[in-house]
């Protein structure tokens, strides 16, 4: 057992382990809805456009999650303002967004002098969370979770039946943008974790794999939180002994619980076709 304790006698790697749990669990929940309604590019584009925010507070001096959640905020609604009209579709105002503010924070990185001072934002660097960082995680954590159960019926009839949903009342475009909210705040977030790069990953594969597994909506959830969670674990713990990228290593692990959740289903199913009378 000295393999499973010895990575805990180290408080960095306790503060990462609890990050990778906070995250995880928040990444998974809502990325069940980013799969369901294949909105899994906007969280890439999220995860980018948040660049340019990271790269002015870091200039500057000011709080990197704070500059990442304006960026990301102010994304998220532009994307759903741009949207709204008939005129631009939603994947074309991703698009543009993405992009263009994707290339304004490079920009804004070439003025610094070296690419190496940001490397941190691209591919994320939890074994340096600070407490102040952890608590930050902590609060969105809870204010994600706590939306998403609130508002857990309205979300769920306007991803599987959203033209029943306004025939009822339900204001689908207010509840969209809550989403993209809640979304732009769970992107920020996963940042400090796995970077910008590999954020996306941690939106939609774990929420993918449960989509394999089950097909009820709380089941799902649940399912993917808790393969999320254990591929932090076990990428942190596989990160420590071999002396590789956590944030790559936690994608990798939830990668291969994805491949093995295919697996299995392409064997149910071929069971299942065989016990059909012809």
């Amino acid at each position: 057992m000295d393999w499973l304790i010895e990575p805990l006698r180290y408080s960095f790697m306790q503060t990462a382990i609890l990050a990778a749990v906070l995250v995880g669990a928040t990444c998974a929940t809502i990325g069940v809805y980013v799969v369901l309604r294949r909105m899994a590019f906007i969280g890439d584009a999220l995860a980018h456009t948040a660049l340019p925010g990271l790269v002015v507070a870091y200039l500057n001096g000011w709080n990197l999650f704070g500059g990442a959640v304006v960026a990301g905020l102010l994304t998220a609604l532009g994307i759903g303002w741009l949207s709204r009209r008939e005129e631009v579709r939603e994947d074309t105002a991703i698009g543009i967004l993405f992009t263009g503010m994707f290339a304004l924070g490079i920009l804004l990185i070439s003025t610094t002098r070296s690419f190496r001072d940001l490397t941190h934002i691209l591919f994320g660097n939890i074994l340096g969370v600070t407490t102040s960082d952890l608590l930050l995680i902590g609060i969105v954590t809870v204010i994600t979770l706590v939306a998403l159960v609130a508002f857990h019926k309205e979300f769920e009839l306007t991803s599987f039946d959203p033209i029943h949903a306004e025939v009822i009342g339900l204001r689908a475009d207010r509840l969209r943008y809550l989403l993209l909210i809640l979304l732009s705040l769970t992107v920020v977030t996963s940042i400090q974790v796995v970077g910008v790069v590999l954020t996306s990953a941690m939106l939609v594969t774990p929420a993918a794999t449960a989509a394999l597994l089950t097909n009820r909506l709380p089941r799902m959830m649940l399912i993917a939180a808790l393969i999320a969670i254990a591929s932090g674990v076990i990428g942190l713990y596989i990160s420590f002994y071999q002396n590789v990228a956590s944030g790559a290593a936690i994608v990798l692990v939830a990668t291969v619980c994805f491949g093995l959740a295919w697996v299995v289903r392409i064997i149910k199913s071929r069971m299942a076709a065989k016990t059909i009378p012809a």
